[in-house]
């Protein structure tokens, strides 16, 4: 029997190191060839890795939410034959007979002349409780120190840690804090008796930031520390394009229903010839600024683990229709988790929808490398002057972003109106050459 280490594998180009997101055996199991192992995370997808070899585990390494570099030993295998690194494993039937076969250790007396050293020993002595180190009070709203052990007792408890005098060092709670606080007259008045209990809430809840949600919130982090970021926002008359968009779906038939996804994916596709600098990616390392003739269109979508961001490629040769079909097929795979390396990068510029929850005005944060993101409010009907009368009208404020090291004002605010004159007015989304 041989040992076989298996070493994190490069599972993406340029990936440096996966975050360990769910193990699928444990030490002792037998495993096949292919089969998986664990769930590791890199900065695109959840993927599975399978084990290149047939073998019973020995060891895996990393626990949930760890993260290892590529090339890192993950797990070590027993596998038939010589292995990969020169190490013997004994049998298993071997093993759990050696202990049985060592010979005991000498000792440096006899049972009874031991018992007889331990009776001469002086009883061990306890501090009672009472001549405990005094407890320090907690200034209001300060939080309590706890190591995990006293906060996993506190909790196995239902004792609320703040009403906890701690008696450690700097007011920290110790196991006999706990055990005061269990006595009776232990335990403190609520701090504010004027509340009813009923309604005072102490609860608290600790969730590990891990998997997609880690991953979001050090993208997000990086990206705010190094795009110094600016947005622009406009009002958009939208009320003839609400109004095709009825008419198109009353005839639709078999045909996905269009949202207005499809319309803005069209006039994005429509206004990017003549404002390159806006479908771009910036790489600041190297200094280089790559603008697209192609539009590779983002999503922002929202799933159960976080938001993704898979991408409709071409979206510049695509109907409203096949648009349409495009955001359903790569929302509903996202939301599943199914959606492959490939459908969640690559885009050139990302547009971000909350649909009916967009509010007023939004100040989104740019998908790095890309240099713009498109941000979609709820549409509203309010009372808008037109040619000296007040009308009701469908209004939607268009809210983008962009990286100003790469795009300047004035040219972000030229492609937001060339947006708008397309959406205002939706017969040149469909003209061969646009007005």
């Amino acid at each position: 029997m041989g040992r076989y280490v298996f070493k994190l594998p490069d599972v993406g180009e340029g990936t440096a190191e996966a975050e360990i997101v769910a193990w699928h055996v444990a030490v002792g199991d037998q495993v096949m060839e292919d089969q998986t192992l664990v769930d590791v995370m890199t900065d695109k997808a959840t993927v599975e890795i399978p084990s290149p070899v047939a073998g019973r585990v020995l060891s895996v390494n990393g626990t949930p939410g760890a993260m290892l570099a590529v090339g890192s030993e993950l797990v070590v295998l027993d596998v038939e034959g010589a292995g990969n690194d020169g190490a013997e494993v004994a049998p298993a039937s071997e093993a759990a007979a050696a202990p049985e076969a060592a010979p005991a250790p000498p000792v440096a007396a006899s049972a009874s002349a031991l018992a007889g050293v331990v009776a001469t020993l002086p009883a061990p002595t306890r501090t009672p409780p009472a001549e405990a180190a005094p407890a320090v009070a907690r200034a209001p709203g300060a939080k309590p120190t706890a190591s995990p052990a006293v906060r996993r007792r506190a909790w196995e408890l239902g004792i609320p840690l703040q009403f906890v005098a701690g008696s450690g060092p700097g007011g920290r709670i110790l196991h006999a804090d706990l055990d005061r606080h269990l006595q009776p007259g232990g335990r403190p008045e609520a701090p504010d008796p004027a509340l009813p209990p009923s309604l005072a809430r102490s609860g608290v809840t600790e969730i590990p930031v891990r998997g997609l949600r880690r991953r979001i919130a050090d993208s997000l982090q990086e990206t705010k520390r190094r795009i110094p970021h600016f947005s622009y926002i406009e009002e958009i008359d939208v009320t003839a394009l609400e109004e095709l968009r009825r008419h198109l779906n009353a005839q639709a038939g078999p045909r996905p229903k269009l949202t207005l996804l499809p319309f803005l994916i069209r006039a994005l596709a429509r206004a990017v010839p003549d404002h390159p600098e806006i479908n771009a990616l910036y790489d600041d390392a190297a200094g280089v600024v790559r603008r697209f003739d192609a539009v590779h269109a983002g999503i922002a979508t929202q799933t159960p683990s976080g938001l993704t961001v898979p991408v409709i490629r071409h979206s510049e040769a695509l109907d409203l229709w096949q648009a349409a079909t495009a955001i359903r097929t790569l929302a509903d795979a996202a939301r599943t988790g199914k959606a492959t390396r490939e459908q969640l990068s690559g885009s050139t510029i990302t547009i971000t929808s909350l649909g009916a929850l967009g509010g007023l005005a939004t100040t989104p944060i740019i998908n790095q490398p890309e240099v713009a993101i498109v941000g979609v409010n709820r549409i509203v009907e309010r009372p808008v002057v037109r040619g000296g009368a007040v009308v009701v009208r469908s209004m939607m404020n268009l809210s983008c972003s962009f990286d100003h090291r790469v795009v300047d004002g004035w040219n972000a605010a030229e492609f937001v109106q060339r947006v708008k004159g397309l959406l205002e007015q939706p017969a040149t989304l469909f003209l061969e050459t646009a007005a």
